[in-house]
């Protein structure tokens, strides 16, 4: 079996855990099993094993894709692990100048000289010696484990042959480029202005990130840079690659690591979020300058402007070239990580994101022996940027204990990444005919229609002077029609859910977020930020309106011209989580008061700008200014956006509210309310610690989503000839299995093909055609053999699976001859 069958061929159903407690204890526990959860900090993966091995800790909330760790996790009888497929590096690279502040000249300012370290670095090498086998080269901002890279898979492995390991390729482009900047080779070093050009590299040192680093620095070097060794933890390393202004130059190249949370299915997103200012509201982000066609393409699939699958083809197609041309990003490997923990541990962990990204594991971490204790989990660190739930910390340590701490409305399959109705309760999804979107599970019902008209009294925009909603019949007395419509139905009990502090929920919690998708945006708003303006520019290209049909029980509509290829996928609850934590209306109107004043402001971006600090609700500095507008809030009885938020609040919640609050912050100290199964308890950014407590108020039953166990893993095998006459027919069988047994045909979507012949080029694709269960058969008919020239050839076969979305890939080789 190939590296690549092993560990990216999962299929996965799902099945109800088995339980070591009681029925009679766990039909009487609400919310979490487990009563606290205490996090530190722990940056050495194999001294996290060694402290899982005697009991200190119970889980190392990390993805570990060291062989060496794998091993003796594997060898342990008192440690288990979960498996995920989302984590990726890749060097990302400072665009400023190419002249930067100090007349200093940097090089990665040009197109050009990222797209030549494409072809300087060897994926096959970091992978393999690196990552000791753990990993896979990675070239495209897609992930090879998701369905889009199987969607696409022809279109990848082109471009990952034009850009395979060529440093004679990558060294010529690069001497190139530095000749028309006006840099001179002298004694072997390349000088710009009579002084030797220096790249700083900012290397991480938790994982692999260290080597990979050392390796890179010894190229350019070889390449006649100078280059500056910065070893860095993620706190270290957050300030100057995300906080700092690119035009100072504190950095040119990071070695940056991500994790998809979640299995992605549609990765349409990805070219907008790393490589446009409209990804993230930070200085690096809103320095990316790419190509006009680059930008137009990544802004249509951000927005699924497409009409059919083969239009999206296309797009996605220019967009991966594009990417690679621009490379302000160079995509190293995909790993296999291992979240390791003690064997008497269970949890839902997600196959993208393992158990620090998953959704569920506040949900479903508990002891298989009994129920309550406390979990004490690891992770390589904590706290690592300040948290507020519109722009704060988006480090995944960071994002994993706030999941903790929120509640939504609607649930991320681990094994498939579709949506579970979870605060929502069912929806409709009315979509225009013709458009490519599916349906797989029975919550939503999707119709196909010839129009979604939208209703003249729907809100479209937002008037942040008069702090008042914009109506479609107001702006748009022509009236408008959308793509899609979706109507979503909320629970009776919705407004019995309680906020941590004991504040029940309000629609005004979910009003409020419908202002700050507008209102921050805006200019004449006394929050505006310019920082948000490129991602609502694109926000406002496709919405069409939202409607609050009936406030008990809640009923919204949401009218867009954004579609997903699942009805599932955001259906538009607006329930108020937010891009970075959950949010009710009256601890984001604090913030919002800090930051009118100019005292703090949410993100990074804008406290920059107006010299203050970065907003954070839990520890440090600001922590006192809100304390400061709690106290004028109290005192006034204060509501955001009183014209608009008003009509939603009454005196007696405002009151309440505040009241609420201020106790909550004399007991806790930090002004960070969510209503999910943990509240925080306390954070302590100096011990590298954070204190999690069962919320004993959550409505949910424990045992709501423990019927996500563990993931059957697929394996394939190919048959057939390894020798094939020129012309002739040649038949290859493939087996699809788990545990020995045949995988259902009427779980598998579909099996393709492709063969690279003797000159390495894709010379033919297809789809396998079912035998029956387990059995599926490729058959290259004498017309496509008489198509490859004589010489060895490799099939690669590709399972993609229905019920989870990540595809299953096997090659073999076989030899054509005359």
């Amino acid at each position: 079996m190939s590296l690549r069958a092993g560990w990216v061929g999962s299929v996965v159903l799902v099945f109800v855990l088995a339980f070591a407690v009681s029925t009679a204890t766990a039909e009487q526990r609400m919310g979490a099993w487990v009563d606290e959860v205490i996090v530190t900090e722990e940056p050495s993966a194999a001294a996290a094993v060694t402290r899982l091995e005697v009991g200190e800790l119970d889980v190392y909330a990390y993805g570990v894709s060291d062989p060496a760790i794998f091993q003796k996790v594997s060898a342990s009888p008192a440690l288990g692990f979960e498996r995920s497929f989302g984590s990726y590096s890749e060097l990302t690279f400072n665009p400023a100048g190419p002249v930067l502040e100090d007349g200093k000249l940097n090089p990665f300012a040009v197109p050009r000289v990222r797209e030549a370290i494409n072809w300087l670095v060897d994926r096959e090498y970091i992978a393999e010696e690196i990552h000791g086998g753990m990993a896979v080269p990675r070239y495209l901002p897609i992930t090879s484990a998701f369905p889009d890279y199987a969607r696409l898979a022809d279109i990848a492995r082109q471009l990952e042959l034009r850009y395979a390991h060529d440093p004679e390729r990558a060294k010529a482009v690069i001497t190139e480029e530095m000749g028309k900047l006006g840099a001179t080779l002298v004694g072997g070093k390349w000088h710009y202005q009579g002084e030797p050009v220096k790249l700083i590299l900012l290397i991480r040192t938790e994982d692999e990130r260290r080597e990979i680093g050392d390796y890179l620095a010894t190229l350019l070097e070889e390449l006649g840079f100078t280059v500056e060794r910065q070893y860095k933890t993620a706190a270290e390393a957050s300030p100057i690659w995300i906080g700092s202004d690119p035009a100072k130059g504190l950095f040119h190249i990071y070695t940056g690591g991500w994790v998809t949370t979640v299995v992605a299915r549609d990765q349409s997103t990805n070219f907008n979020f790393f490589y446009t200012p409209r990804g993230l509201a930070r200085p690096l982000w809103q320095a990316y300058k790419p190509a006009t066609e680059f930008d137009e393409i990544a802004d249509r699939l951000a927005r699924r402007d497409f009409k059919t699958m083969e239009e999206r083809t296309q797009l996605f197609a220019r967009a991966l070239e594009l990417a690679m041309q621009d490379s302000v990003r160079v995509w190293l490997v995909d790993s296999l990580s291992i979240s390791p923990r003690r064997a008497e541990v269970k949890v839902a962990a997600d196959l993208a994101g393992g158990i620090y990204g998953a959704y569920l594991w506040p949900y479903t971490i508990r002891f298989t022996d009994r129920v309550g204790g406390t979990m004490r989990i690891a992770m390589p660190s904590i706290l690592t940027d300040p948290w507020n739930p519109l722009d704060g910390t988006n480090w995944i340590y960071d994002m994993m204990l706030i999941r903790a701490t929120a509640d939504y409305g609607y649930m991320w399959d681990p094994f498939t990444g579709l949506h579970w109705p979870q605060r929502a309760e069912r929806a409709e999804v009315y979509v225009k005919e013709g458009l490519p979107v599916s349906r797989t599970l029975d919550w939503v019902d999707l119709k196909f229609v010839p129009e979604n008209r939208v209703p003249p009294d729907a809100w479209l925009d937002w008037d942040p002077v008069a702090q008042r909603f914009i109506t479609v019949g107001e702006k748009h007395p022509e009236g408008l029609t959308a793509n899609r419509k979706t109507v979503v139905y909320y629970p009776n009990n919705l407004y019995n859910v309680k906020w941590h502090d004991g504040s029940n929920f309000s629609l005004a919690d979910i009003v409020l977020g419908i202002i700050l998708t507008f209102d921050r945006a805006k200019e004449g708003s006394p929050v505006f930020d310019a920082a948000k303006v490129p991602a609502f520019e694109t926000f406002q290209r496709y919405f069409r309106g939202v409607r609050i049909v009936q406030k008990d029980p809640l009923v919204i509509e949401t009218y867009t011209d954004l579609y997903y290829l699942d009805a599932e996928w955001y259906v538009g609850t607006w329930f108020p989580y937010y891009d970075q934590g959950p949010g009710a209306w009256h601890t984001l109107g604090l913030g919002l008061m800090a930051e009118m004043n100019q005292e703090a402001a949410f993100s990074k971006d804008k406290s920059q700008k107006l010299g203050v600090e970065w907003l954070n609700m839990i520890a440090g500095p600001t922590v006192g200014v809100l304390e400061r507008f709690l106290r004028k809030a109290s005192d006034e009885n204060y509501i955001p956006y009183a014209p608009a938020l008003g009509q939603f609040i009454s005196a007696a919640e405002a009151r309440q509210r505040w009241a609420n609050l201020a106790a909550w912050y004399r007991e806790k100290g930090h002004f960070w309310v969510g209503s999910g199964p943990f509240y925080l308890e306390r954070a302590y950014p100096v011990e590298g610690m954070v204190h999690l407590k069962r919320f004993a108020d959550y409505p949910d039953p424990a045992e709501k989503w423990v019927r996500f166990g563990e993931p059957m893993i697929a394996d394939l095998e190919v048959e057939g000839a390894t020798r094939v006459r020129i012309g002739a027919e040649a038949v290859y069988d493939v087996a699809v299995t788990f545990q020995g047994k045949p995988y259902p045909v009427a779980l598998v979507e579909n099996v393709k093909y492709l063969v690279f012949d003797a000159r390495g080029e894709l010379a033919l694709t297809g789809t396998a055609q079912a035998v029956g269960d387990g059995l599926w058969r490729i058959v290259l008919t004498g017309a496509q053999t008489g198509r490859l020239p004589a010489g060895s050839n490799r099939l690669e076969v590709i399972a993609v699976p229905r019920v989870v979305s990540i595809p299953s890939f096997e090659s073999v080789v076989f030899v054509t001859t005359r």
